[in-house]
Formats: structure tokens, sequence, C-alpha cells
């Protein structure tokens, strides 16, 4: 997709180099607050877009300023070594103009600024223009009730070749999936989503910013897993969220006399709602049967030792509260399956008889089939819901991804 002397110089400038056609992708600045840059104070630590009229400039040895006012009470700043992305000097190029500038506002000596380093970041308006209002504040009230989904979204990949993996094969998510993929989540309507093959975090953030902002998911979780493409497990929660554990780099028997380590990762979050129960989700992504090799002793040797690390959560606490969830790209009757569900008094609990026959998790011919799942701990499945074991149907025209959400209710609220 693009020669390796690009990708030399992508890896040697730290540049992202950016692919697809900007109209079928979630632009980098979608969903972000455009804020008057009066109110820059109020918006310290956080990435918007800031607007207001360059009334002065200056430069010193190492960078150069754009001064929103006399008093330099908000400045925008350039640093030296990033004078060569711009095609003239920034001062001469946005002096006296009015402009928008998306970046993260920091503080300097008390005062509010913002950096940006790309042409890119800043647009020059040819007058000021209307702030739009900001989102109305997402308001939700634990009632003790809560839905937990997982869902496998199918290359989340955004519109920039990483050149630390292998995604050069695998084009951004278009939009129209990406819709789909925003009016599926909105159906599912999880408090907890556990999501399967996400590319990163902020592109993650930006489609929930984007898409989602008003379905309360403040708590966004996503941690670089050990995959060659860069496919991430992922959870969004509404509910706070405790401790987060990555088991990446865990090793153990590939079952073959070798050792490997979990070929994506095995994610546990901590969700601790206010005034109820808390409880853990793990969140797998195991390889697929296809790409050829012995794949099931991979899902076999993964989900032996993911079992190994929820007997010692349960030898711990018999009353342990979690669930192990996601694509598990294989079937409940699997050998796979059988060694994570376990028996006895700590094996793992499901719900599969409240599906209807014929539902399916992953909804591509010809291969329908339920991969998908989420498994209970005894003391977990003692809070199921009874019959809200359920399965969203849909396609990768209808719905934006090649599987289907599977989605789950426990009552968690605390005894008095």
């Amino acid at each position: 997709m693009r020669s390796s002397i690009t990708l030399m110089l992508a890896l040697f400038l730290f540049v992202p180099v950016a692919r697809g056609d900007d109209a079928k992708i979630l632009p980098p600045d979608a969903g972000l607050p455009v804020i008057d840059w009066k109110d820059a104070a109020k918006y310290v630590n956080r990435k918007v877009i800031v607007q207001g009229k360059i009334v002065a400039t200056g430069q010193s040895r190492t960078i150069s300023f754009l001064n929103f006012d006399r008093s330099r009470s908000f400045s925008a700043i350039v640093r030296k070594h990033n004078y060569t992305n711009f095609p003239k000097k920034v001062t001469f190029l946005y002096g006296d103009k009015w402009v928008r500038i998306r970046g993260v506002i920091s503080q300097y000596k008390g005062k509010p600024e913002i950096e940006f380093s790309r042409p890119d970041q800043i647009t020059v308006l040819s007058k000021a223009e209307p702030i739009p209002p900001p989102p109305a504040p997402v308001r939700r009230t634990f009632n003790g009730v809560v839905t937990l989904g997982c869902y496998n979204v199918l290359n989340f990949f955004d519109e920039y070749d990483d050149p630390y993996h292998n995604d050069e094969g695998t084009e951004p998510k278009p939009r129209t999936q990406l819709e789909h993929l925003a009016a599926t989540i909105r159906k599912a309507d999880a408090d907890v989503l556990a999501l399967e093959e996400v590319e990163n975090r902020d592109y993650l953030k930006r489609f929930v910013r984007a898409m989602l902002p008003d379905m309360g998911y403040t708590n966004v979780v996503c941690i670089e897993s050990n995959d060659l493409r860069g496919i991430d497990c992922a959870v969004l929660s509404r509910l706070p969220v405790g401790p987060v554990t990555s088991y990446r780099h865990v090793r153990f028997s590939d079952g073959s006399g070798g050792m490997m380590r979990f070929r994506r990762d095995l994610l546990r979050v901590r969700i601790e709602p206010p005034g109820g129960l808390g409880f853990d989700v793990f969140v797998v992504h195991l390889k697929s049967k296809g790409g050829g090799g012995d794949t099931e002793r991979i899902r076999s040797a993964e989900l032996t030792e993911a079992r190994k690390i929820l007997e010692g959560v349960l030898n711990k606490d018999k009353n342990a509260r979690f669930v192990i969830c996601g694509d598990f790209n294989d079937t409940w009757d699997s050998k796979a399956l059988k060694i994570i569900r376990g028996t006895g008094p700590t094996g793992l609990v499901a719900f599969m008889d409240d599906l209807p026959k014929g539902t399916v998790t992953f909804n591509k011919e010809p291969y329908r089939s339920i991969i998908d799942f989420v498994l209970c701990s005894p003391a977990m499945a003692k809070r199921y819901v009874s019959k809200s074991y359920r399965v969203i149907a849909g396609t990768v025209e209808s719905s934006g991804s090649d599987h289907n959400p599977v989605l789950i209710q426990f009552n968690l609220a605390a005894k008095k």
C-alpha cells in the first residue's frame, strides 16, 4: 500500500501515513467540542477545537506564538522542530486570521495554551463562525440491573498505517459500517460492552465521541495486545472502572512442547457499579480457524491458561463475580470451549438454552454459527436475569460487522 521508502520515513519521523478517502472515514476532529478561545481554561487537559482570531504573532529561539489577545492570555504554539511541516512561516500563514485549531489545552505559567504541529490541525476561516452548543450531559441512574455485552466489531481500523504493525492489508473501517455499528450498539444499549478487533484506544474514543456521545461511555479501556496486525480487546463502560489487567506477557505451554503467549490478550477489567456489587469482565479474542495451521491447539492452549487464571480467582474467593466473554472462534461443543467451561463447583455457567433455535453470532455464509459467548462464574450466574441472554441478529451490510452482539443482564443491587 505504500513504498518501503515511505515506511522508512514514517518510522524515522514518527508521522502516521494517512490512507483512505477522507469522505468515507471518520475524520480526526469528529465529535470534538468547538470552543471559544476565551473558554480554553475550562478545558485544560482535554482535546478540543478552539476558535478565535489571531491578533498578534511572535517567535522565540524555539517556538512560534499565535496570540488570541494582546495580553497573551491564550496562545497557540508551534515548536521549531515542526516548522518544516508547514509550507511557510507559521506566523505569516495564520497572522490576523480567524482559525480553528485542533489539539489539547495545556497550561504554561498559569495560562492556557494549545500546541499544534501539522497544517491539518488548523483551519482558516473567512470569518467568525457560530460556536455549536455542547452536547447535553448524559444522566443515567444505576437501578441495580447491569446489561453486559460482547461484540467483535470487524476490522475497527483507523486511516493511518501503523509502522509497528502489519495493518497495511486492512483498509480503514468505512464510515457506512461505522454508522451501522453505532446503530447496533445503540440498540444493544449495554452498560458494559466488551469489544474485539479494535485497532487502538484513540480511534475507539473518536468513534464514541462522534457517534455515541449520548450513550454515557465515559470509560474507554483498550490495551495494546500481542497481535501482529494490531487488533486489541476493549471495554466501553457507563459504570465506573477499577483496576485493569492485561495478561499479554504471560508465558505458558503451547500444547506441543513449546511456550507461547496469548495471540491477542486476556483483558481483565473491574467494574464497580455505584451502590452495587462489583465484578470482573475478562475479554478474549481467540485465533480463528482460517489461515491454516493447528489452530485448535492454539485456542485450547490459550483457554487452558485462561482456565488456570479463573480457577486462581475462584480459589481465593469462591463467591467471585466475573464473566469471560468475547469471540472464542469455536463452537460450544469444541475441545477449547469444554476446557474453559470446566466442571464441578468451579464450572462456568452459560445460558445458551435461552437462545432461540437458529441463533448465530457469526453471521457470514457459509460459516454461520455461535462462536461468541458470555460465560459466568457460579456467583455471577446466581445474579442472572432470567431470559435476558440474547443476540441481536445482523449482517455486515446491516450492522457493520460479521459478528452479532451477545447480551446478558445481571441484578447486581447490593443487599441491604
